[in-house]
Formats: C-alpha cells, sequence, structure tokens
C-alpha cells in the first residue's frame, strides 16, 4: 500500500502554529482584562466627569427629586442626561462664576453639551426599560444605590443577567409605592402591606418576565 504524504504546501502551517499560540493567549488576556474590568461588568467603576457633580448635595442635601434631571423615566427606556438648560435653571445665578463649572458655562455659550461619562451602560444586546421598572414600584436604589449619598457617583451593582433574573424571580424586596420612588431612604412599614394593593392593581403579586426575549430583543 501506498502511504498518504500530505502536499509540500502544508508545510508553510507549521509557521503559524507558534503565532497561532501567542495570539490566543494575547486574545485570552485582553477578553479577561476587559470583560472583567469594572468598566464592562463590575461594581466599583465610577469615572471622573468633567463637572464634579455630587449627588450627595443636590439629590441628599437639597433633596432635588430624580425626575428633576432625568425627567424621561417614567415615559422611556432611557433615564435623560439633563441638558444644559437644566443646570443652568439654578446655576445661572448659583455659583455662577466657579471655576468648576466652566465646562457648564462653556457648554452654554457654545451650545455644545457637557461631555458627561455614563456609568452604568449596559452592553448593546441588553434591553432595559426604565419606566416598565419606576412604573411597578422598582425605584432607582435597587440598581443604583443610595445615590444621595454618593459625592462620585458609582457603579454599585454588577448588572450582569444571572442580578437581573434574581430580582425578576423575587420582586417584592425592591417593590414600593409609586410615590416613594425617589424616597431613596423608604424602609416598607411593619406588618402594613396595603400599598402593595395600589401597585398590584388588585393581583396577588407581580411576576416579572423570565424568557430571553424579555431583555433580548
Amino acid at each position: 500500500m501506498s502511504s498518504f504524504h500530505f502536499p509540500r504546501w502544508t508545510n508553510h502551517f507549521r509557521l503559524l502554529i507558534p503565532a497561532g499560540a501567542i495570539g490566543g493567549v494575547l486574545y485570552a488576556v485582553v477578553f479577561v482584562w476587559v470583560g472583567f474590568s469594572p468598566k464592562t461588568i463590575a461594581s466599583g467603576y465610577a469615572p471622573e466627569q468633567p463637572i464634579p457633580f455630587s449627588h450627595a448635595l443636590h439629590a441628599g442635601d437639597l433633596k432635588l427629586d430624580c425626575r428633576y434631571c432625568h425627567n424621561t423615566v417614567e415615559e422611556a427606556s432611557h433615564a435623560a442626561i439633563p441638558p444644559t438648560a437644566t443646570c443652568m435653571n439654578c446655576h445661572e445665578n448659583i455659583k455662577p462664576d466657579s471655576p468648576k463649572l466652566k465646562p457648564l458655562r462653556d457648554s452654554w455659550t457654545t451650545g455644545d453639551p457637557v461631555e458627561w461619562v455614563r456609568v452604568h451602560d449596559l452592553p448593546d444586546y441588553a434591553y432595559f426599560n426604565h419606566a416598565a421598572h419606576v412604573r411597578r414600584g422598582v425605584s432607582c436604589v435597587s440598581c443604583h444605590g443610595r445615590i444621595d449619598q454618593m459625592e462620585v457617583v458609582a457603579q454599585q451593582e454588577p448588572l450582569s443577567m444571572g442580578w437581573c433574573l434574581e430580582c425578576h424571580r423575587n420582586p417584592d424586596p425592591h417593590l414600593r409605592p409609586l410615590d416613594q420612588i425617589t424616597n431613596l431612604a423608604w424602609t416598607p412599614p411593619e406588618g402594613d402591606d396595603s400599598w402593595k394593593d395600589e401597585l398590584f392593581y388588585g393581583y396577588d403579586e407581580i411576576h416579572p418576565q423570565e424568557s430571553c426575549s424579555t431583555c433580548h430583543r
């Protein structure tokens, strides 16, 4: 029997083996470094912003309602970043010459938006609707933590699929009366569940969907 021999040109593939091995290692390093960085999925991501906006001051001490700045959360899937005009409603007269607010004044003069850095950034393949959650009793604090105590906003939760599913499977701990959605310090009254009557619309409990198409569309 004649033996089989690979064509001579296949010898060139031997040169690709080291390159493939090195490339595979580099790919794995980059995948882990990017995929597991705080900016991607982990809590603790707190980027520097062009203006040192203190939520502890505005939402905490001054008691500004979250919806004053993020005015789309009850009607739209996304939480709008406030335009410069919203900030200038106050800062046209309050600390108008502060050096920290120079990017805001420049934006007001030129019409260019302030380049805020997104903190909570879901991947494109995940769909999240703010209005659907807020209008069913899920407070800002469940996903964003005590924003009203943060000098610098940081991501508090992993925002992973497993974390979302935990809430969908047991939403009760995250629910509250609709008029307490932006009261981040609210706690349920002991022994009184009457507030759930309005929230559940006559049903015994809320059952969020867990199908793939709920979040991946």
